[in-house]
């Protein structure tokens, strides 16, 4: 790999992944929304800013570029996908399909896909095992499971090498706020504000969970494997279970006056209320190495010295 394009580049995920990949001596290109911008980047990065739906510009980065690595992280996320399921198909589903063609058609050497647990659906038994059918009962669901297919059929038709990973929830401190599902992030940052938060779920609403840095490992390990190592195309990883009351609990011991209360809203409890708490990943740890560097009282404790920072 020597130059790599990731799509979502300057967010969450995107901009660590990034750093990670520059300090390996890749050239990044880095193509988000307008407005994302970084205020500043290394030689390595390039930025830029359009819409994923451009396919003409899309189209354009790899001519310019030649990039012979994508990172697909870009995505509309389950609430807003929910309020628009036409730009959620045209984003999530549609541009991921168009850059699966330009990767074929450019002879990409490797293309990542960021995928959820959210591809499963509710009522899932725990732990969750690893062939367990893929019935998503959300739109945001439906786009992952089916660019997931559609990378599989590029990787038996074509030859690609597609590789996707299923990420739980994940602890953040850089959650976007409309994430309603990144609640335990936004409890953290709400107890280092001093502000009182309202939890959208029931306090023994327990899932599947990983830190935001065991993500970037995760992809780092995965990505770099040697290709006889990626047995299948998609893979779960998993570190540890965290209940709303865990968050509350680990908070109160740093803040004894940390305000909360539960106001359970139907559309996140029915969104993640029947997602796993554990989550069986046995074929990432014994193909490729995966192991989780954070359980939850490492990361809580990465939260609470980033914030207090």
């Amino acid at each position: 790999m020597k130059k790599a394009l990731i799509t979502g580049g300057n967010g969450n995920i995107g901009r660590l992944l990034a750093e990670r990949l520059v300090a390996k001596g890749i050239e990044v290109i880095r193509f988000d929304l307008p407005g994302s911008e970084p205020d500043r980047h290394d030689a390595l990065e390039t930025i830029i800013t359009g819409d994923i739906r451009d396919q003409s510009l899309i189209g354009s980065i790899f001519d310019s570029h030649k990039p012979d690595a994508v990172y697909h992280l870009a995505s509309l996320l389950s609430g807003s996908s929910e309020a628009d399921v036409n730009a959620a198909w045209e984003i999530n589903a549609t541009a991921s399909f168009n850059l699966l063609q330009l990767g074929k058609a450019h002879d990409v050497g490797m293309f990542f896909f960021a995928s959820t647990l959210a591809s499963y659906g509710r009522d899932i038994p725990s732990p969750m095992p690893e062939d367990h059918p893929q019935w998503p009962e959300n739109i945001y669901g439906v786009t992952k499971i089916a660019v997931e297919r559609l990378g599989n059929y590029f990787k038996a038709k074509h030859g690609m090498d597609f590789r996707c990973l299923r990420f739980p929830l994940v602890i953040s401190p850089f959650a976007p706020p409309a994430a309603v599902t990144a609640f335990p992030s936004h409890a953290f940052k709400a107890a280092i504000d001093s502000k009182a938060f309202t939890f959208p779920v029931n306090a023994s609403t327990s899932l599947s969970t990983l830190f935001l840095l065991d993500v970037i490992n995760s992809i780092m390990a995965f990505t770099f494997a040697e290709r006889e190592q990626v047995r299948q195309a998609a893979y779960n990883v998993h570190a540890y279970s965290l209940s709303a009351q865990d968050v509350i609990d680990e908070i109160v011991k740093r803040h004894p006056d940390f305000q909360y209360s539960f106001e359970p809203q139907e559309t996140v409890q029915n969104l993640i209320g029947g997602w796993p708490d554990a989550t069986i990943d046995i074929s990432a740890r014994e193909d490729w190495g995966w192991s989780p560097e954070y359980d939850f009282m490492k990361s809580a404790d990465w939260m609470f010295d980033y914030y207090n920072a």
